[in-house]
């Protein structure tokens, strides 16, 4: 089996996603915290992104955003969404679905506190999602931004925030010889009730 035997019925897959990004910090070239983040429009229409892994906990996974951006309307308007984590170098993927909630004022003024201020100068700049007249406009807002926070504190933007999936279903997936993947899927009908695990065939 391509997972140990330790690997039962009783554990729980949020304790081990941990363990298999730790593994990918040290094969990664870059971003192992890297996740592709499922949304639908007000049409029904699926879209897609990668964004990074901020925070994670037994609540869920957290990543932070423009919530004016094209993402940030569609999960607030539908807050449901799927995740993938694909590790190239370790041959292996994470599938997570579940509901979708902001996080709390404080746990998003404590992330905006601790980026660099490059970056948060960048949130006040960006309209995100929305057309951009020249490469030029963006430039000179930020170093207008630049000049006008340069001796006063840099403050979260109302609009920027972030999301939480808490998980409904986590799939860990490795891949195996001759396509005969190892594929195992963890579900539970709410937040509240414990964890039941599946094989799938690959």
């Amino acid at each position: 089996m391509l997972f140990d035997d330790a690997y039962d019925g009783t554990i729980d897959p949020l304790e081990l996603f941990p363990h298999w990004l730790e593994e990918a910090r040290e094969t990664e070239p870059n971003d192992p915290n890297a996740m592709a983040v499922a949304s639908v429009d007000q049409n029904g229409m699926p879209d897609l992104r990668m964004v990074l892994l901020n925070g994670y906990s037994h609540e869920g996974f957290v990543f932070f955003t423009n919530f004016e951006s094209a993402k940030g309307r569609q999960l607030l308007a539908h807050p449901m969404a799927a995740l993938l984590f694909h590790w190239k170098s370790l041959r292996r993927q994470v599938r997570v679905r579940g509901p979708v909630e902001p996080v709390s004022q404080a746990e998003a003024d404590a992330y905006f506190a601790s980026r660099p201020a490059q970056s948060r100068i960048g949130a006040h700049a960006s309209d995100q999602s929305r057309p951009l007249q020249s490469r030029n406009a963006l430039v000179e807002r930020v170093e207008a931004l630049t000049e006008q926070f340069a001796d006063g504190e840099i403050g979260r933007p109302a609009h920027w925030s972030g999301f939480r999936i808490q998980p409904l279903e986590i799939e860990f997936w490795k891949d195996g010889a001759f396509r005969l993947h190892d594929r195992v899927l963890f579900t539970r009908p709410d937040l509240s009730t414990g964890w039941s695990r599946t094989r799938l065939y690959p």
